[in-house]
This record gives structure tokens, C-alpha cells and sequence, in this order.
């Protein structure tokens, strides 16, 4: 049980209130730490089961994508998706482990999606992370849309900047160079520069491009 699902424990327990919820919750941890065939289709079948509480479905959604079971997926974008910055970020870093090949095009679409801008810091994130052939255009077309939109919203931006400075795919360049004209975005700019021109540019380059 690594650190970021000890979090989401405290955080779920946090909003129990009923003698009954407290019963579903321990059943749930009693499910996750079987961690054998049986317990895993029990969790899987929380996230089809009518009803059933948000925080249910997260914890089965977790335990499930961290183990690679891609019956998690769906209940996981929805998280990524979800209002709730705390919910998001527990999302990506499953989704992150859980490898299947749908996530980039799910992160992207959110990502690229001017109606849910204000919530796609921890899909910029994870593309960021992922590192698959989606990451690259996607944080591009993103940035460049704020850069050129009257609302910029920075925090989004920079996470934008940061990203494809770590990506390190010189086809970000020119839109890096235009970042570092907003006072906001410069210090991460530059940093993003400076690691294009870097050694691990033309690495970057190569393999933000494979597919």
C-alpha cells in the first residue's frame, strides 16, 4: 500500500458519517488487501453497482489500476475529470500505473478541451509523465491556446511550460520562446529552454516522437 492510497484512506475516512459507511469502508480495505482473483472482481463489480458512494468507487478504482487491471479505467478518467483537485491527482497517479494504451488519448482530449481548462493541471501531469506520442501535441496546442486567450490561466500554462520542458521535444521551442514573454511563465520558460538546448534534447526528441 504505497503513500499516495494511505492518503486517500485518510481522506475517505475523513468523510464518514454513518455506522453503515464505516461497515462498507472496512469491507472495501478487507477486498484490497485479499488482492487475489476473487477480491479484484468484487472491486470491479463496485464500480458498475448502482448506488454506490464516489468514495467507494475510488477506492476500488485505485486498488485496481494500481495492480494493472484496466477494468479501472473508465471510474479513473471520470476521477481525472472530477472538480475536485484532490480527486484528480489520486486519478493520475493510478492511471499513470495502470498502462493501458487508451489514457494518453483520455488525458489529451481532456487536456485539449477549452471547457475544462480550469481542470487540467493533473492531466497536464500526466502526460507529462506518460511521455506517449500524445503528450507532446497536446500540451502544444494547450499552451499556445492561453498564450494567445485573454485569460491565460497561469497555473495551467506553467504546467504546460514545465511539461514539455521535461519532454524535451524541440517542436516546442518556438511556443517556449513565446511563453517567455509573460512575466507569469518566464523563470519556467527559461528553465524549459535550457533543458531543450540541453543534452537531452535531441534525446527528448526521439522519444516523444515513438510511438
Amino acid at each position: 500500500m504505497d503513500e499516495e492510497f494511505r492518503a486517500l484512506l485518510r481522506r475517505v475516512r475523513a468523510e464518514l458519517v454513518s455506522p453503515a459507511e464505516f461497515t462498507a469502508y472496512e469491507r472495501l480495505l478487507a477486498l484490497v488487501r485479499a488482492d487475489d482473483e476473487s477480491a479484484r472482481d468484487e472491486l470491479a463489480e463496485v464500480l458498475v453497482a448502482p448506488e454506490r458512494p464516489l468514495w467507494a468507487r475510488e477506492i476500488a478504482a485505485f486498488a485496481l489500476g494500481v495492480k494493472g487491471d484496466r477494468r479501472a479505467f473508465e471510474t479513473l478518467v471520470l476521477l481525472l475529470n472530477y472538480r475536485e483537485p484532490v480527486r484528480c491527482a489520486t486519478a493520475a497517479h493510478a492511471l499513470a500505473r495502470l498502462r493501458d494504451p487508451r489514457t494518453a488519448r483520455a488525458a489529451a482530449a481532456l487536456v485539449t478541451n477549452p471547457l475544462r481548462t480550469a481542470y487540467a493541471l493533473h492531466p497536464v501531469r500526466l502526460l507529462t509523465e506518460l511521455r506517449a506520442p500524445e503528450s507532446v501535441p497536446a500540451l502544444l496546442t494547450t499552451l499556445e491556446r492561453l498564450l494567445a486567450a485573454r485569460d491565460h490561466c497561469w497555473p495551467i500554462a506553467r504546467a504546460c511550460v514545465e511539461g514539455l520542458g521535461a519532454l524535451g521535444d524541440r517542436r516546442a521551442e518556438a511556443t517556449l520562446v513565446a511563453a517567455r514573454e509573460h512575466e507569469r511563465l518566464r523563470p519556467a520558460a527559461v528553465a524549459a529552454l535550457a533543458r531543450l538546448a540541453g543534452h537531452g534534447g535531441a534525446q527528448g526528441a526521439r522519444s516523444g516522437s515513438s510511438t
